[in-house]
């Protein structure tokens, strides 16, 4: 019997895998790009103290959010290089208010916040092709299953938005 459709799953995985490395790639010049947009913008006119309202964070507030999503977001993807369908979650307030980020030094907040970056970006760009779909869960409430790629263009998205309210 000839198969209408030859192509086992084996197949095409080789099929998909050359659309999904150019993903990656592309999510990873996207975080590069917004890593550079931090480190060399000009924010010598920043107030980083100010908070705009009392239950609002202040920018170096907002980079410490970015700091405990960067932590979190790593340990998903190394640990989806191995497991999958872990559930993985923070309380962004209570992380904020444990960091204590309104008493460090925004040049300190700065370096962290890269290196972890940096590491993120050194752990995607020799990520293992065939675990790009692999899944774990970031939903609080009810099971929702992300691949790594959606997990890695998503924070990349998070940061953005958020650097976009830096420089407003």
């Amino acid at each position: 019997m000839q198969l209408l459709y030859p192509y086992n799953f084996y197949n095409l995985l080789q099929l998909l895998q050359p659309l999904q490395l150019q993903m990656i790639k592309d999510t990873i010049l996207q975080l590069n790009e917004a890593i550079d947009s931090l480190i060399f913008a000009d924010t010598s006119s920043i107030n980083w103290s100010h908070r705009p309202a009392p239950d609002k964070w202040s920018k170096k507030e907002i980079i410490g959010h970015l700091i405990d999503s960067a932590q979190i977001n790593l340990q998903r993807f190394v640990r989806c290089t191995y497991e999958e369908n872990f559930k993985l979650t923070y309380e962004q307030v209570e992380w904020v208010k444990a960091g204590r980020y309104q008493e460090v030094d925004i040049q300190d907040l700065f370096g962290l916040w890269e290196q972890l970056n940096g590491q993120i970006v050194r752990v995607l760009e020799k990520y293992p092709p065939a675990r790009l779909q692999a899944k774990c869960d970031n939903s609080k409430t009810t099971v929702s299953l992300h691949t790594v790629e959606w997990l890695a263009q998503d924070y990349v998205d998070h940061l953005n938005h958020h650097l976009k309210q830096i420089f407003a």
